[in-house]
């Protein structure tokens, strides 16, 4: 096994030219489990989504890739840089981890301030600057102890951007957010990424990441288990049946009209609610508004129960 970092390999989609981060053969155990095993990739430029279920060692690769964590075999690379071994390369990074830990006594506003000051930046305009990249403006001097779970993650993106970062570690950054914060998150993700950093954003909600980023690592027990822009991933699963959720007060009228839908390959009622099963979703999701008018069928709810990474990799490793 070499010890060197990643060569691009044509039509590996788990690696990309001109790499910020680079991945090689990384392995990472605590005692006698096994967090990473022999995991390459690369991330470059842009929003790149890093995909995985409770436990998939997303968050151990982020912590070894600022450093963090020290790689039991292979190599973690930023920028050519051991983050390990050359402390100058942290300059060039920021992480916003998952947990909510953050000094509650202190306000937005101290907070920012007081990383700012770590990074030898006294200027309140910056802290001002990132506050208001995360609409976080109008709240900026109440307390982060007071603040929800939602906000909390704006103050700690906030924190992370005073050093203008060049590579943006996020870790699960919109749990707690509502839909106006995940939206506004999510357009300031894509800014950054078009800015010409390195974005990796971890999320274990597919339809999440699909809005975050166009290329998407999926990891599944610590193993790279596929690669690609965001309609691959999706398409891998193109011949699986998946399944739609449906409410309706006339669920058995819809049932027995959609059953007519060669889209459809099972369906199934349980009071309101009718579950489809159908290896064409797009079709069906054309076909779906049509059918209930003509049934005169009220639509309560239209949502995928496939939506879940737990379920997606199943179908992949499968």
């Amino acid at each position: 096994m070499t010890d060197g970092p990643a060569t691009v390999a044509a039509g590996d989609p788990a690696l990309v030219e001109n790499a910020t981060v680079d991945v090689h053969n990384l392995s990472v155990w605590f005692g006698p489990k096994v967090a990473l095993t022999e995991l390459t990739c690369s991330f470059g430029a842009g929003v790149t989504g890093l995909l995985g279920p409770n436990g998939a060692g997303k968050t151990t690769l982020m912590r070894a890739v600022v450093g963090l964590l020290p790689p039991n075999l292979g190599t973690v690379r930023v920028a050519g840089r051991d983050p390990r071994a050359d402390r100058s390369v942290h300059s060039l990074m920021a992480m916003v981890p998952e947990d909510e830990a953050v000094p509650e006594q202190l306000t937005a506003r101290q907070f920012v301030e007081y990383v700012a000051a770590l990074h030898g930046l006294t200027d309140r305009r910056v802290a001002a600057t990132v506050l208001d990249k995360v609409d976080l403006t109008g709240a900026a001097d109440r307390r982060l102890g007071g603040f929800s779970k939602g906000m909390r993650q704006r103050a700690k993106i906030a924190a992370a951007l005073t050093a203008d970062p060049q590579v943006l570690v996020l870790d699960e950054p919109l749990n707690g957010a509502d839909p106006v914060q995940r939206a506004h998150l999510i357009a300031l993700f894509h800014a950054l990424g078009d800015d010409g950093r390195t974005v990796i954003v971890s999320s274990h909600v597919l339809h999440e990441v699909e809005r975050m980023a166009e290329r998407v690592i999926v990891i599944l027990q610590g193993r790279l288990a596929a690669a690609g822009g965001r309609r691959a991933i999706r398409d891998a699963m193109a011949d699986r049946p998946q399944r739609m959720l449906v409410r309706t007060p006339k669920a058995r009228r819809l049932a027995a009209g959609l059953l007519r839908l060669e889209q459809v390959a099972s369906v199934s009622v349980d009071g309101d609610a009718v579950t489809i099963a159908t290896t064409r979703w797009r079709d069906l999701a054309m076909a779906l508004p049509a059918v209930s008018r003509r049934l005169d069928a009220r639509l309560l709810e239209v949502r995928p129960l496939d939506d879940s990474l737990e379920s997606l990799f199943k179908e992949l490793v499968r």
